[in-house]
């Protein structure tokens, strides 16, 4: 096949310029420009009032624009029916199509091109390895692009429309099966805990040789480093790298160190509230701040690896987060914000079958928690093998290949 010619964008392209004085009676729609080439967005409507600009520039469907500071990430896009009439800062300029010459949507499939935007990131390189430069006008039109004929240029913008919407498809397929896998785990966590079995099952204060929050967070440079929440993710524990006062550190009992199998939860912040983690030691003398309370099963009465597996399943979050005291959007003052108390936290009821029992429920949600992130594993490996798969078809769209 005869490769396509190759033209400037700015021979096929004409800047229009629409500008206009800012009217403080006037109300404008501004737009802003996603990255990677997701295209134009409504990002605020405001009277000529809320707006320090003293003049905006109009845009019509079908323009071309992109955004001169943010071109190295793709800002690059097409004004569609919607945000026809809307408005823009001189730092998005906006071009029209040469009537019969480019599709503006074959144009910005094109800016999707890994190598379209490696060129414009090395144009948009400053004087030195630290600074960076607006994407300019002249580099912009000085951009060569493998221009079919116009039916040519439409039938392949159809064809890479088809194909992404097919990979788009299978990727909420792969992110619908792992939701559904997530749905089961909880179901069978809440079959094994029903609400039926909460009725005079033990408290957690009962369960535990030690249920306390942490009462030291001053920082400093000490020995003793220090949990805070961002360490407490859902399931797993972020080893951290904070360390308490050299003066504080000597106030925290032994008992409040934390000790290898210790339940982390999180008992403060909207968000965070009730997540739950394992600790696990590295030879290191870790508390936790007053954020952070440490569960200490009592092995004579439960398996920790039970508990632990009861507090973060269906059940035992439902109970940890329906405690939850504050309104963390209106309750700002003095840091008063949505709290699990100890007093509530000791209370947090846990069906508590013989120790046998226990541990075969253990293994069981083991066995079942393993296939789940078998098939997470296998979720991210193809949506990785599908994300690759759209600049490949465009790789091969302008190459004629399609």
């Amino acid at each position: 096949m005869k490769p396509w010619p190759t033209v400037r964008l700015g021979e096929v392209l004409t800047p229009t310029v629409r500008g206009e004085s800012v009217d403080a009676s006037k109300e404008y729609r501004l737009l802003g420009i996603r990255l990677d080439g997701q295209g134009p967005f409504l990002r605020e409507t405001v009277m000529g009032t809320q707006t320090s600009a003293t003049k905006l520039f109009c845009v019509a469907e079908n323009d071309f624009i992109y955004s001169r500071l943010f071109a190295c990430r793709g800002a690059f896009g097409v004004i569609s029916k919607e945000l026809d009439g809307c408005y823009v800062s001189s730092e998005f300029p906006a071009f029209v199509p040469v009537p019969g010459k480019i599709d503006v949507e074959y144009l910005k499939y094109w800016f999707r091109l890994p190598s379209v935007i490696a060129t414009v990131d090395a144009d948009c390189s400053g004087s030195t390895p630290l600074t960076r430069n607006r994407f300019k006008e002249n580099f912009f039109r000085a951009l060569e692009i493998p221009l079919p004929p116009l039916a040519e240029q439409r039938r392949v913008v159809a064809r890479i429309e088809e194909l992404a919407a097919k990979i788009h498809e299978a990727r909420t397929l792969r992110h619908q099966a792992a939701e559904e896998a997530e749905a089961l785990m909880a179901g069978v966590e809440r079959e094994i805990w029903p609400d039926s079995m909460l009725k005079n099952a033990p408290s957690l204060e009962s369960l535990t040789s030690f249920l306390a929050r942490g009462k030291q967070s001053e920082q400093g440079e000490s020995d003793h480093y220090l949990i805070k929440t961002q360490h407490v993710q859902q399931g797993r524990y972020v080893p951290t790298l904070m360390r308490l006062a050299p003066h504080i550190a000597p106030k925290v009992k032994p008992e409040a160190v934390v000790q290898d199998g210790d339940i982390l939860i999180a008992c403060s912040a909207a968000g965070c509230l009730g997540r739950v983690a394992r600790y696990r030691s590295d030879g290191k003398i870790v508390s936790t701040d007053t954020h952070i309370a440490i569960a200490r099963a009592d092995k004579k009465v439960v398996d920790p690896d039970y508990l632990y597996a009861y507090l973060c399943g269906a059940q035992g979050q439902h109970q940890l987060r329906s405690r939850e005291r504050g309104d963390w959007q209106r309750e700002k003052i003095s840091f008063r914000l949505t709290e699990l108390n100890l007093n509530d936290l000791r209370k947090v009821p846990v069906p508590v079958p013989p120790l046998a029992e226990q541990r075969r429920i253990v293994a069981e949600l083991d066995e079942l928690q393993a296939e789940v992130d078998a098939l997470k594993r296998l979720q991210a490996a193809t949506a990785a093998e599908l994300d690759a798969l759209l600049p490949a078809v465009l790789d091969r769209a302008f190459k004629g290949e399609l």
